[in-house]
């Protein structure tokens, strides 16, 4: 990798676990802690390239901001680098952890958070980390617009437009760190850096030693006051006398609390009087065990009477340098101006000055810190993201296309083992679709695999979940669903795809991912929609096929009752059905018409039935190299209805509405960019004016490039006018079509292109027909319409109400028998006239009604 990789640290404290930025190679951009001592051991540590970007203030100050702003632009320019790889933020907790007992109100504090979040926003950051205590996102914070809301939601809101992100609450000692420290972890990434899933990049599994393994070889040290000769920071601190007797006779595990004598339980004297200290979280005074995974390490560290404090054998406290292996810290790090061997070479009196003035600073960070490990590894996994091989990945893609699966099984372990930077078997599973186009099963990229799964229902830890995928393929889905369900206590997951060839490629991967302990995997080689399936599900989740089954196949599910609700051949909408009456929740990317499609109308009133929590619109951008628009959606078949987050890819937006407001019965399909602009034009507008026909029976095959009568194509319609074309057609004679025989020289007959982003519309010239590639909307009204009408259709008015009533589609542009609803003009501008009679007469009744509706789209 050739450019640098940068870091901004925000409340960084004393730098302890971006540390294990700088150990992978990151160079800090800039690290701001509100406390100039905490800044000074960064400064030791030499984390920052430029002197400038150790910043010590308060970071909602403007000063402080600017400085921050000024170094990132002046380590870009030194750096030529545009951009900011990770920001950091591990904002103060006070106001949510467990351990304050003197909490009041700590909203504003907790609203810290949201200055992150500002900046992250501002600087676009391609990866962001927040840490911190379990609670923190379910805590209250003030966000950006004055709301009072969780944390989790402001990040989502605020962050989710432009990043997917992924939050996981874990014990930092299976994960970076050699104590026990039940942290939260959210991990975002800026949605244009595909193929990569937050998951991924989530520290690496392990299992924390012993106290016994991790401590045990470290000098004895057995009286108050005693500083190792070899290791100033493995010292015995001091602490009053009177509490020696509380806790030289306890045994591991053993508080001063359950001696048997009243006097050796902590206790004061008032007035010759034995009053018993409070002991609130039953862990003070108490001795820990050598054969335990070492206690978290709280601020308040340094005194017997806070948490896990005592050493399991000796009567102290643990001493800065066991801290330091409970934190995973290495030992070259500097606590202060001077290396580790100077100051041992110092006298005693010196030691002991030394301690005095930095201990209690050491001590603190220590309690505030992150493992150095953890974030060490996050670092790697981003640096070998950046960095991966792609050698190795072409060489699979050679194995895989000649459907050699021994060799690649050998590959992929040797690279699993070996080479683990080099690739991911989620890449494998990309390179693996290439043998299932023939069966219209395209790739589902890992972020979008990420963004679908990381929202999904967390169930309760210790519920046996049962999950599904009803179109597996190679398993695109797999290393998110292992990642976001790992920590449950059992899992049951369902792999079921109609192809035999998928499933032999879907065994190999299994191997290479690895299942987790927890997942019970079954493989099913059959077809979904006609399987029968004994138990109901959690979950379904999945990527369907898209298209229309033909007749004998419809026929075959509509024997098994698939089909009989959503009353459509599509394949994706009986996927949903079937999917709906055997699980609680279901989540799919989906086709983007479902939102709009007169085809999925019935499929629409089947699910709004239901809580339509998520939508997420990727636009054309869910699937590479395909033209085909798309969506997720997360359905929950066991909650009401009540909010519904509209994620916008295309926008980079994140908005969270009512469900009754995207989904409103009053108008023809669903619109998830509603917002204020679009129903102050609902209620401005007179909308439904209009039937629509498109003649599809017109073709190049009736067409010449001379004839009696012109051809407008949607190219010819101008703003009010029609243009004339080198490349116009003609016909004849009017019996090419019914409809061209239904509309020729007609009036008040309006056409507009049918698939234009731009809406625009001119009246029906005379002598002349329309094709396919055109709209021809008929008032249902006895209305006359004026050009003043129809220049509205090209304002820059109409056209942002028109996008939010397409929602912001660029190919599903049909103006068909629902869409045709919103060409409506101001009311204001409407005349409402009686046509004559004669021409009333020759417009409605020259045929009946019933063939205007034979002709609908």
């Amino acid at each position: 990798m050739n450019k640098k990789l940068g870091y901004v640290s925000l409340f960084s404290s004393a730098g302890v676990g971006c540390y294990g930025f700088n150990l992978e190679g990151y160079d800090c951009i800039v690290t701001s802690e509100l406390i100039q001592r905490r800044i000074d051991v960064q400064k030791h540590n030499n984390v920052c390239s430029l002197n400038e970007g150790y910043i010590a203030g308060d970071i909602t100050d403007p000063t402080t901001h600017s400085r921050i702003f000024s170094a990132i632009r002046n380590w870009q320019k030194k750096n030529k680098n545009d951009e900011v790889d990770v920001i950091v933020a591990t904002p103060p907790c006070q106001g949510i952890s467990v351990a304050n007992h003197k909490k009041k109100d700590e909203l504003g504090r907790n609203s810290l958070v949201v200055e992150s979040i500002k900046i992250i926003n501002e600087i676009q950051s391609r990866y962001f980390i927040f840490e911190n205590v379990r609670g923190f996102l379910n805590t209250v914070c003030t966000d950006i617009d004055g709301v009072n809301k969780s944390i989790q939601a402001a990040i989502q809101q605020n962050l989710g437009g432009n990043y997917n992100i992924a939050y996981r609450v874990l014990n930092f000692k299976e994960y970076g760190s050699n104590s026990s420290r039940t942290r939260t972890l959210v991990i975002g990434i800026r949605k244009d850096i595909e193929e990569v899933t937050p998951f991924e990049l989530f520290p690496e599994h392990w299992s924390a030693p012993t106290l016994r393994g991790l401590i045990s070889d470290l000098p004895k040290l057995s009286t108050m006051g005693e500083v190792s000769e070899k290791d100033i920071y493995h010292a015995f601190r001091t602490y009053n006398n009177r509490m020696l007797y509380w806790i030289k006779d306890t045994k591991e595990g053993q508080s001063a609390f359950d001696n048997y004598d009243e006097l050796k339980r902590p206790h004061t004297v008032v007035d010759g009087k034995i009053i018993p200290n409070q002991n609130k979280n039953g862990d003070k005074y108490k001795r820990c065990y050598w054969d335990a995974v070492a206690p978290c390490v709280h601020t308040r560290n340094d005194i017997l009477a806070s948490q896990n404090t005592i050493h399991p054998e000796q009567p102290r406290v643990f001493s800065i340098r066991e801290l330091m292996r409970f934190m995973s810290i290495p030992e070259e790090f500097k606590w202060s101006e001077h290396g580790l061997e100077e100051l041992n070479s110092l006298s005693a009196e010196d030691k002991r000055l030394f301690l005095k003035k930095h201990e209690m600073n050491i001590r603190q960070c220590l309690g505030e810190g992150v493992p150095t490990g953890v974030f060490r590894s996050i670092a790697n996994k981003i640096a070998t993201t950046e960095a991966r091989e792609l050698l190795s990945l072409n060489k699979i893609k050679r194995l895989i296309e000649k459907n050699d699966l021994d060799k690649t099984e050998k590959l992929l372990q040797y690279l699993s083992s070996e080479r683990p930077d080099f690739v991911t078997a989620t890449k494998v599973a990309e390179l693996a679709n290439a043998k299932r186009l023939d069966d219209a099963a395209y790739y589902t990229r890992q972020d979008l695999c990420s963004n679908l799964v990381s929202d999904l229902p967390d169930f309760k830890l210790n519920k046996t979940i049962r999950i599904l995928e009803p179109s597996v393929g190679v398993g695109n889905f797999l290393p998110t669903i292992f990642e976001k369900y790992r920590d449950k206590q059992k899992v049951h997951l369902d792999l079921v795809d109609i192809s035999n060839d998928s499933i032999k490629v879907l065994k190999k991967v299994l191997k290479a991912l690895k299942v987790p302990a927890n997942f019970d995997v079954r493989i099913i080689n059959a077809d979904f929609l006609l399987h029968e399936f004994r138990n109901t599900y959690d979950l379904v989740v999945g990527n369907p096929p898209f298209g229309k089954v033909d007749a004998s196949q419809f026929a075959d599910y509509a024997a098994v009752g698939i089909g009989t609700s959503v009353k459509s051949r599509n394949i994706f909408a009986l996927f949903y059905e079937k999917a709906l009456k055997i699980s609680d929740v279901v989540a799919f990317i989906s086709p983007k018409s479902i939102l709009n499609a007169p085809e999925f109308k019935t499929l629409r009133a089947v699910l709004e039935q239901y809580s339509i929590a998520k939508i997420n619109d990727y636009g054309e951008k869910g699937f590479n190299g395909v033209k085909i628009e798309t969506v997720s959606m997360q359905v929950n078949c066991k909650q009401p209805a009540d909010k519904t987050v509209i994620e916008s890819r295309i926008l980079k937006s994140y908005q969270v509405h009512d469900q009754a407001y995207v989904i409103d019965a009053g108008l023809p399909y669903w619109l998830i960019y509603r917002d204020s602009y679009f129903d102050e034009m609902l209620n401005k507008l007179e909308l439904g004016l209009f039937t629509v026909f498109r003649d599809r029976s017109l073709t190049s095959k009736n067409m010449k490039s001379t004839g009696k009568i012109r051809v407008l194509k949607s190219r010819n319609i101008l703003n009010g006018d029609t243009q004339q074309l080198n490349s116009d057609q003609f016909v004849d004679s009017l019996n090419v079509s019914p409809i061209a025989q239904k509309f020729h020289n007609a009036k008040n007959i309006v056409v507009a292109p049918n698939l234009s982003y731009y809406p625009r519309a001119t009246f029906l010239p005379k002598n002349t027909i329309v094709d396919g590639s055109a709209a021809i909307l008929v008032p249902k009204r006895l209305v006359k319409l004026t050009k003043k009408d129809l220049a509205f259709f090209a304002s820059k008015e109409y056209f942002l109400f028109y996008r939010i009533a397409r929602n912001y589609a660029t190919r599903s542009l049909n103006i068909d028998s629902s869409s045709v609803y919103f060409w409506g003009v101001p009311k204001d501008n409407l005349k409402h006239e009686i046509f004559e009679h004669e021409t009333r007469s020759k417009f409605l009744f020259a045929r009946p009604i019933e063939l205007f509706e034979a002709f609908a789209a």
